[in-house]
Protein backbone atom coordinates (compact mmCIF):
# COMPACT_ATOMS: atom_id res chain seq x y z
CA UNK A 1 0.00 0.00 0.00
CA UNK A 2 2.86 2.20 0.69
CA UNK A 3 4.50 1.85 -2.64
CA UNK A 4 0.71 2.61 -4.04
CA UNK A 5 0.52 5.92 -2.23
CA UNK A 6 3.41 7.18 -2.72
CA UNK A 7 3.84 6.24 -6.29
CA UNK A 8 0.23 8.20 -6.85
CA UNK A 9 1.46 11.03 -5.08
CA UNK A 10 4.31 12.00 -6.69
CA UNK A 11 3.25 15.48 -9.09
CA UNK A 12 4.34 16.89 -12.80
CA UNK A 13 5.39 15.08 -15.83
CA UNK A 14 6.32 11.71 -13.83
CA UNK A 15 2.99 11.33 -12.67
CA UNK A 16 1.07 11.12 -15.58
CA UNK A 17 3.11 7.88 -16.02
CA UNK A 18 3.71 6.87 -12.57
CA UNK A 19 -0.01 7.32 -11.36
CA UNK A 20 -1.47 4.70 -14.37
CA UNK A 21 -1.24 1.78 -11.54
CA UNK A 22 -0.09 -1.26 -11.35
CA UNK A 23 -3.71 -2.88 -12.54
CA UNK A 24 -3.91 -1.58 -15.69
CA UNK A 25 -0.30 -2.86 -16.29
CA UNK A 26 0.02 -6.20 -15.67
CA UNK A 27 -3.90 -6.37 -17.28
CA UNK A 28 -2.29 -5.74 -20.50
CA UNK A 29 0.92 -8.04 -19.75
CA UNK A 30 -0.12 -11.53 -20.98
CA UNK A 31 -0.04 -9.85 -24.16
CA UNK A 32 3.38 -8.40 -23.95
CA UNK A 33 6.84 -10.46 -24.87
CA UNK A 34 7.61 -12.22 -21.76
CA UNK A 35 3.98 -12.46 -20.40
CA UNK A 36 2.14 -11.58 -17.39
CA UNK A 37 5.36 -12.40 -15.46
CA UNK A 38 7.46 -10.42 -16.43
CA UNK A 39 4.93 -7.39 -16.40
CA UNK A 40 4.38 -8.19 -12.85
CA UNK A 41 7.66 -8.09 -11.87
CA UNK A 42 8.27 -4.56 -14.20
CA UNK A 43 5.58 -3.44 -12.03
CA UNK A 44 7.00 -4.30 -8.90
CA UNK A 45 10.62 -2.80 -9.98
CA UNK A 46 8.65 0.27 -10.90
CA UNK A 47 6.86 1.07 -7.88
CA UNK A 48 9.58 0.59 -5.82
CA UNK A 49 11.37 2.63 -7.70
CA UNK A 50 8.76 5.60 -7.49
CA UNK A 51 8.92 4.75 -3.98
CA UNK A 52 12.48 5.09 -3.10
CA UNK A 53 12.03 8.52 -5.15
CA UNK A 54 9.20 9.51 -2.97
CA UNK A 55 11.25 8.73 0.42
CA UNK A 56 14.47 10.49 -0.87
CA UNK A 57 12.69 14.04 -1.69
CA UNK A 58 9.34 13.73 -3.91
CA UNK A 59 10.05 17.10 -5.42
CA UNK A 60 13.58 16.47 -6.83
CA UNK A 61 12.01 13.74 -8.74
CA UNK A 62 8.24 15.11 -9.70
CA UNK A 63 9.42 15.98 -13.14
CA UNK A 64 10.81 12.50 -14.33
CA UNK A 65 9.23 9.70 -16.03
CA UNK A 66 9.43 5.94 -15.43
CA UNK A 67 9.42 2.68 -18.19
CA UNK A 68 10.21 -0.29 -17.24
CA UNK A 69 10.43 -3.22 -19.61
CA UNK A 70 12.03 -6.70 -18.67
CA UNK A 71 14.26 -5.10 -15.96
CA UNK A 72 15.13 -2.33 -18.50
CA UNK A 73 14.71 0.86 -16.66
CA UNK A 74 14.08 3.79 -19.16
CA UNK A 75 14.30 7.52 -17.10
CA UNK A 76 13.44 10.55 -18.63
CA UNK A 77 12.28 14.04 -17.91
CA UNK A 78 14.44 17.34 -15.74
CA UNK A 79 15.95 18.01 -12.73
CA UNK A 80 17.49 21.03 -11.10
CA UNK A 81 21.17 20.28 -10.33
CA UNK A 82 23.57 17.18 -11.72
CA UNK A 83 23.10 15.35 -8.45
CA UNK A 84 19.91 14.99 -8.38
CA UNK A 85 20.57 13.09 -11.88
CA UNK A 86 23.03 11.28 -10.62
CA UNK A 87 21.43 10.59 -7.44
CA UNK A 88 18.25 9.33 -9.22
CA UNK A 89 20.00 7.07 -11.15
CA UNK A 90 21.62 5.46 -8.48
CA UNK A 91 18.45 5.31 -6.76
CA UNK A 92 16.94 3.40 -9.81
CA UNK A 93 19.34 0.46 -9.52
CA UNK A 94 18.34 -0.50 -6.23
CA UNK A 95 15.77 -2.95 -6.57
CA UNK A 96 16.00 -6.28 -7.44
CA UNK A 97 15.42 -7.56 -11.17
CA UNK A 98 17.06 -4.07 -12.42
CA UNK A 99 19.06 -5.38 -15.90
CA UNK A 100 19.94 -1.89 -17.27
CA UNK A 101 19.12 1.62 -16.18
CA UNK A 102 19.15 3.94 -19.53
CA UNK A 103 19.95 7.82 -18.21
CA UNK A 104 18.21 10.07 -20.30
CA UNK A 105 17.59 12.59 -17.77
CA UNK A 106 17.84 16.48 -18.87
CA UNK A 107 19.53 19.33 -16.14
CA UNK A 108 18.02 22.41 -16.50
CA UNK A 109 14.78 24.61 -15.98
CA UNK A 110 11.69 22.42 -15.53
CA UNK A 111 8.99 22.87 -18.33
CA UNK A 112 6.52 25.19 -19.06
CA UNK A 113 2.87 24.48 -18.76
CA UNK A 114 3.04 25.18 -22.49
CA UNK A 115 5.57 22.45 -23.05
CA UNK A 116 4.44 20.25 -21.10
CA UNK A 117 1.16 20.44 -22.79
CA UNK A 118 2.82 20.11 -26.18
CA UNK A 119 4.84 16.83 -24.86
CA UNK A 120 1.51 15.47 -23.73
CA UNK A 121 0.06 16.25 -27.23
CA UNK A 122 2.81 14.40 -28.87
CA UNK A 123 2.91 11.29 -27.00
CA UNK A 124 -0.86 11.11 -26.98
CA UNK A 125 -0.74 11.76 -31.38
CA UNK A 126 1.70 9.27 -31.45
CA UNK A 127 -0.12 6.47 -29.18
CA UNK A 128 -3.38 6.97 -31.42
CA UNK A 129 -1.47 6.54 -34.41
CA UNK A 130 0.62 3.39 -33.96
CA UNK A 131 -2.57 2.01 -32.13
CA UNK A 132 -4.43 2.43 -35.96
CA UNK A 133 -1.51 1.18 -37.67
CA UNK A 134 -1.96 -2.56 -38.57
CA UNK A 135 1.66 -3.10 -39.33
CA UNK A 136 2.55 -2.17 -35.44
CA UNK A 137 2.13 -3.93 -32.76
CA UNK A 138 1.53 -1.09 -30.38
CA UNK A 139 0.92 -2.69 -27.05
CA UNK A 140 4.97 -3.49 -26.90
CA UNK A 141 6.03 0.03 -27.18
CA UNK A 142 5.81 2.64 -24.10
CA UNK A 143 6.30 6.59 -25.19
CA UNK A 144 7.41 9.77 -23.52
CA UNK A 145 8.08 13.23 -24.32
CA UNK A 146 10.73 15.52 -23.07
CA UNK A 147 10.99 18.99 -24.56
CA UNK A 148 10.07 18.03 -28.03
CA UNK A 149 12.47 14.71 -27.99
CA UNK A 150 10.65 11.04 -28.21
CA UNK A 151 11.58 8.56 -26.45
CA UNK A 152 11.25 4.49 -26.90
CA UNK A 153 11.13 1.66 -25.37
CA UNK A 154 10.01 -1.64 -25.59
CA UNK A 155 10.22 -4.56 -27.89
CA UNK A 156 10.08 -4.19 -32.00
CA UNK A 157 8.84 -7.49 -33.81
CA UNK A 158 11.17 -6.54 -36.85
CA UNK A 159 13.30 -4.12 -37.82
CA UNK A 160 10.86 -2.93 -40.59
CA UNK A 161 8.38 -2.18 -37.69
CA UNK A 162 11.06 -0.26 -35.92
CA UNK A 163 11.25 1.60 -38.59
CA UNK A 164 7.33 2.65 -39.32
CA UNK A 165 7.14 3.63 -35.44
CA UNK A 166 10.31 6.10 -36.09
CA UNK A 167 9.19 7.37 -38.99
CA UNK A 168 5.26 7.68 -37.79
CA UNK A 169 6.91 9.66 -34.82
CA UNK A 170 9.36 12.20 -36.61
CA UNK A 171 6.15 13.19 -38.80
CA UNK A 172 4.40 14.59 -36.20
CA UNK A 173 4.32 18.50 -35.66
CA UNK A 174 6.62 19.59 -32.99
CA UNK A 175 9.14 16.64 -32.71
CA UNK A 176 12.41 17.42 -32.61
CA UNK A 177 13.92 14.01 -32.40
CA UNK A 178 13.30 10.39 -32.07
CA UNK A 179 15.63 8.32 -29.32
CA UNK A 180 15.04 4.30 -29.64
CA UNK A 181 15.62 2.21 -26.78
CA UNK A 182 13.39 -0.71 -28.55
CA UNK A 183 14.85 -4.54 -28.61
CA UNK A 184 13.46 -6.75 -31.24
CA UNK A 185 11.38 -9.82 -30.14
CA UNK A 186 13.56 -12.84 -28.85
CA UNK A 187 16.49 -10.53 -28.06
CA UNK A 188 18.01 -11.49 -24.79
CA UNK A 189 18.24 -8.72 -22.52
CA UNK A 190 21.72 -8.57 -20.84
CA UNK A 191 22.94 -6.54 -17.98
CA UNK A 192 25.51 -4.92 -19.80
CA UNK A 193 25.43 -1.32 -20.62
CA UNK A 194 27.01 -1.72 -23.97
CA UNK A 195 24.01 -3.62 -24.66
CA UNK A 196 21.30 -1.10 -25.07
CA UNK A 197 20.16 -0.27 -28.32
CA UNK A 198 20.07 3.44 -29.39
CA UNK A 199 18.51 4.86 -32.47
CA UNK A 200 18.19 8.76 -32.57
CA UNK A 201 16.76 9.68 -35.35
CA UNK A 202 17.17 13.77 -35.85
CA UNK A 203 13.93 15.53 -37.58
CA UNK A 204 15.44 16.62 -40.93
CA UNK A 205 16.12 20.17 -41.78
CA UNK A 206 12.56 22.39 -42.32
CA UNK A 207 12.37 25.41 -44.89
CA UNK A 208 11.11 28.37 -42.92
CA UNK A 209 10.24 31.75 -45.62
CA UNK A 210 12.32 30.05 -48.00
CA UNK A 211 15.63 29.21 -46.27
CA UNK A 212 17.09 25.42 -44.57
CA UNK A 213 16.48 25.95 -40.99
CA UNK A 214 18.76 23.10 -38.65
CA UNK A 215 17.32 20.76 -36.43
CA UNK A 216 17.16 21.94 -32.64
CA UNK A 217 20.13 19.68 -30.97
CA UNK A 218 19.53 18.50 -27.42
CA UNK A 219 20.95 20.25 -24.39
CA UNK A 220 23.94 18.90 -23.00
CA UNK A 221 23.34 17.05 -20.01
CA UNK A 222 26.34 17.19 -17.43
CA UNK A 223 26.99 13.93 -15.41
CA UNK A 224 28.29 16.21 -12.75
CA UNK A 225 29.47 20.29 -11.93
CA UNK A 226 33.00 18.97 -11.18
CA UNK A 227 34.41 19.51 -14.37
CA UNK A 228 38.10 21.38 -14.85
CA UNK A 229 37.33 25.03 -16.29
CA UNK A 230 39.00 24.43 -19.52
CA UNK A 231 36.76 21.38 -20.19
CA UNK A 232 33.47 23.43 -19.22
CA UNK A 233 33.63 25.40 -22.74
CA UNK A 234 34.03 22.40 -24.94
CA UNK A 235 30.54 20.44 -25.88
CA UNK A 236 29.21 17.74 -24.06
CA UNK A 237 27.75 14.52 -24.84
CA UNK A 238 24.30 14.50 -25.87
CA UNK A 239 21.80 13.43 -23.65
CA UNK A 240 21.00 11.03 -26.82
CA UNK A 241 24.41 9.67 -26.59
CA UNK A 242 24.18 8.64 -22.93
CA UNK A 243 23.17 5.13 -22.76
CA UNK A 244 23.61 2.98 -19.66
CA UNK A 245 25.20 4.39 -16.28
CA UNK A 246 25.96 1.75 -13.82
CA UNK A 247 26.52 3.57 -10.53
CA UNK A 248 27.33 1.47 -7.47
CA UNK A 249 24.38 1.08 -4.71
Amino acid sequence: MLLMASSLLLSGCGAVGLAAGAGAAVGIGAAKEGGLGASVTDESIRLKISDLWFKRDVNMFGKLNLNVNQGRVLVTGVVQKPEDRVEAIRLAWQPSGVKQVINEIRVGKSETFGSYAQDMWISGQLRTRLTFDKNVQSINYSIETVQGTVYLMGVAQSQRELDTVISIARKIKGVKEVVSYTKFAGDPVTSSADATMLTTQPVPNTMQNGAQVPPVQSEPVPLTNDYPQDMQNTQMQSPSSIQSEILPP
